[in-house]
């Protein structure tokens, strides 16, 4: 794997993993109603639910490429597509300000809350269709070795952590801006130009 498209995948992924969705919002709902408290247990259900959506697509795509490369090209194509499915999504999507909790309400076990992270990862098939859409294109499946996998699951523990990190810290420290419906629709949108870009950057490299 090229050093190239190692970094391309951990900028795209960083992206997606930022992006507002389920997630991030359940994340953010429950910094904002209990703090940091449970957060790295939360947390830690998303990654063990990524890393296997990353197992399951990265078995499989490695099979595909091995076997027929027209299927492989339209894979390809569908990342481009899916990227900006996503973004228009994104941009046309309501903000609904995100409720809080009371304060005084206790907050989940440690286990109570990664098995809710972890089941509503597993639960939700944009992940899988993140990793389909994107390893194809940012690294060559057929020259992988061990190593280039350990490595992009080294980048997902890495990064996946720090920017739900970030989203828990941010929240707690300042709780009455997540809360703002047009907050969330910036943040949106701006996320939606990127993944665009991306998508158009996808689809030239594909034809």
């Amino acid at each position: 794997m090229s050093a190239y498209g190692f970094l391309a995948f951990c900028a795209v992924y960083t992206l997606a993993v930022a992006t507002p969705g389920p997630g991030v919002a359940a994340l953010l709902a429950r910094s904002l109603a209990h703090g940091v408290r449970g957060a790295p247990a939360y947390i830690a259900g998303f990654l063990v639910g990524d890393l296997t959506w990353f197992a399951g697509a990265a078995a499989g795509l490695a099979a595909l490429a091995h076997t027929a490369q027209l299927a492989f090209v339209a894979i390809r194509c569908a990342g481009a597509l899916f990227l900006l499915y996503f973004a228009y999504r994104l941009w046309t999507a309501p903000a609904a300000a995100i409720e809080v909790g009371e304060p005084g309400s206790s907050p989940q076990s440690s286990l109570e809350a990664f098995l809710g992270s972890l089941s509503l990862t597993l639960g939700n098939p944009k992940p899988m269709l993140f990793f389909v859409a994107l390893l194809p294109t940012l690294v060559n499946l057929k020259a992988l070795h061990a190593l280039d996998y350990v490595m992009i699951a080294l980048a997902i523990a890495v990064i996946l952590p720090g920017v739900l990190g970030a989203y828990v810290l941010a929240a707690t420290r300042a709780r009455g801006l997540f809360r703002e419906a047009r907050a969330l629709r910036v943040l949106n949108r701006c996320t939606a130009s990127v993944l665009a870009g991306a998508a158009v950057a996808v689809a030239r490299q594909s034809s």
